[in-house]
């Protein structure tokens, strides 16, 4: 843990349903914290604030021949066009961004000749497999959320992505992701995964969202060392386990799970920089803590460490490894 810079330590039990989306962008973000907050997922939260996952009526699919594309454009956004088929697109001999959402497009197709794509996002449309990417292989952002997935596959070609949205889909295993050994943000929320595994290669994985699923305990994470960000909130969890080793975590989401007692956390909470009684406050919130890790944060040099500790946070039992109440 000698590694860790400075942080502070913040745990934050009231329910505030914007706060996972901005998190990880804010300043207090940015510092080596592990939070445990009620949130949802940061990509499925974002939409439901923007009104995007509504239903709307059905729609004709429109003439692709009605739409101007300019072969120079570099990025081109296309949302809500009406688009029922993807075709046409290969003279844009420079698009590096290419944004399809809220469309009705069922199939992935037709994308061969776009070399020089960078971000394709399909939100919001009709696809029920992920298929013909194979030729796409600078593609870094890959964004195929509110569609009808069942399975995560054909993207083993894809071995330069860093972000991949397979958000509210109908996925119910996490496979066929080893060969995406650049990923840095993975976004699995509102699916039918029960479990956590498949994801050992992934190195350099920065963020995980697994909220709204079925999984039943945390596992698999052994390998993740890079991971700051933790997201199982709204799963069926009732222990907090598994995380020993990510020691570079800095913020933690299991708000609306069957877990009780806050522990496991021993290697996240010590090493930082904790200096101000009044930091505790934030945890009087908690009123089942029962046990707390502070060890070599500023605040232990204080010679009544523990008292004050303990009038502080009147349910724990445990301050680092020693019992204060039996």
């Amino acid at each position: 843990m000698g590694g860790k810079s400075a942080s502070k330590i913040k745990v934050e039990t009231r329910v505030d349903k914007r706060m996972e989306s901005e998190e990880s962008g804010d300043e207090e973000g940015k510092k080596q914290a592990v939070r445990l907050v009620a949130d949802l997922s940061q990509q499925s939260l974002r939409d439901e604030q923007n009104g995007e996952n509504s239903a709307g009526e059905a729609e004709t699919p429109v003439d692709m021949e009605t739409i101007s594309l300019d072969p120079e454009a570099e990025d081109v956004d296309l949302n809500h066009f009406r688009i029922g088929k993807i075709e046409g697109f290969e003279v844009l001999k420079k698009v590096k961004t290419l944004c399809l959402r809220q469309n009705l497009i069922k199939r992935i197709e037709n994308l061969e000749q776009l070399q020089t794509l960078r971000e394709l996002d399909l939100y919001d449309n009709q696809i029920r497999k992920i298929e013909n990417l194979e030729s796409m292989v600078e593609l870094e952002i890959l964004d195929i959320s509110f569609n009808i997935l069942r399975h995560i596959e054909g993207l083993d070609r894809l071995t330069q992505l860093k972000k991949l949205f397979l958000v509210n889909n109908k996925i119910s295993k996490i496979e066929n992701l080893s060969n995406l050994q650049m990923l840095q943000m993975l976004e699995l929320g509102s699916n039918r995964i029960r479990a956590i595994e498949n994801i050992d290669t992934l190195a350099t994985l920065d963020s995980l969202f697994l909220g709204k699923n079925k999984i039943t305990k945390l596992q698999n994470l052994d390998a993740l060392t890079s991971l700051t960000v933790l997201s199982v909130q709204n799963n069926r969890l009732t222990k907090i386990e598994g995380l020993q080793s990510l020691v570079n975590l800095r913020e933690l989401y299991l708000s609306h799970n069957g877990i009780e007692v806050i522990e496991g956390l021993e290697n996240n909470m010590n090493d930082n920089l904790v200096e101000s009684w009044s930091d505790l406050d934030e945890l009087k919130g908690a009123k089942n803590l029962e046990t707390v890790y502070l060890e070599r944060n500023p605040l232990q040099k204080d010679p009544q460490y523990r008292r004050k500790i303990m009038l502080a946070l009147p349910t724990v039992r445990q301050i680092d490894a020693t019992f204060v109440r039996f």
